[in-house]
């Protein structure tokens, strides 16, 4: 038997272009709502697609599934990979539609982005640089590039060293956070072609 990687349907994200490119890259994924198979996945991938409070609304509105996400993830140590939202869901807290607690396994606020001036459009839309952090426990799995970005909100990390890479869009936006086995992206990988797809078969060769 392969390693099984769940792809977590909450309502909240863009599953179909997600589950492809996984599958593109020899992902063997099972795309579920049910703890019991997050309980057992080798590896777990949250997308997010919508506000910060909807997604984590729709998120514990799954019974069981934030507490196996915390066991499998947290305590058990499987690799993790949260992308957009997902990504953001990691945070303390978000600021979207008010103050909405967030999963707070990475300590940071996700707020909405800044324009400095007219020319910095909200939300950041399209393909930008990312800059990985040498620092970053899973800055390996980045790699410099460009991929494609659609938001505009972005988490402020409460720590640097959880930064694992960085964008500039009117200043420097969090583009990717780490923590041991967990990773989260801001861009999407699913329609970052060429370089989405290579960080997603590096993702599932991940043995943090």
């Amino acid at each position: 038997m392969g390693e099984v990687t769940a792809l977590i349907d909450y309502g909240a994200g863009n599953l179909h272009s997600v589950e492809n490119a996984l599958r593109t890259v020899g992902a063997d994924i099972r795309v579920t709502d049910d703890p019991e198979v997050v309980a057992k996945a080798d590896r777990v991938v949250l997308p997010g697609v919508g506000s910060f409070a909807a997604c984590a609304d729709g998120l514990r509105a799954v019974a069981g599934m934030v507490e196996a996400l915390d066991r499998r993830v947290r305590s058990d140590g499987v690799p993790f990979l949260g992308i957009c939202v997902g990504m953001q869901l990691l945070a303390t807290r978000g600021l979207e539609h008010g103050e909405t607690p967030g999963l707070n396994w990475i300590a940071g606020t996700v707020k909405r982005l800044e324009a400095p001036d007219p020319t910095v459009k909200v939300p950041h839309m399209g393909w930008n640089d990312v800059e990985p952090m040498p620092h970053a426990g899973a800055a390996q799995l980045i790699g410099p590039g460009e991929a494609y970005f659609l938001h505009s909100y972005a988490f402020h990390v409460g720590h640097g060293r959880d930064i694992a890479a960085m964008t500039d869009h009117g200043g420097g936006v969090v583009a990717a956070v780490a923590r041991e086995n967990i990773l989260g992206v801001q861009f999407h990988p699913e329609k970052s072609q060429k370089y989405g797809l290579a960080l997603l078969e590096r993702f599932l060769e991940w043995n943090p």
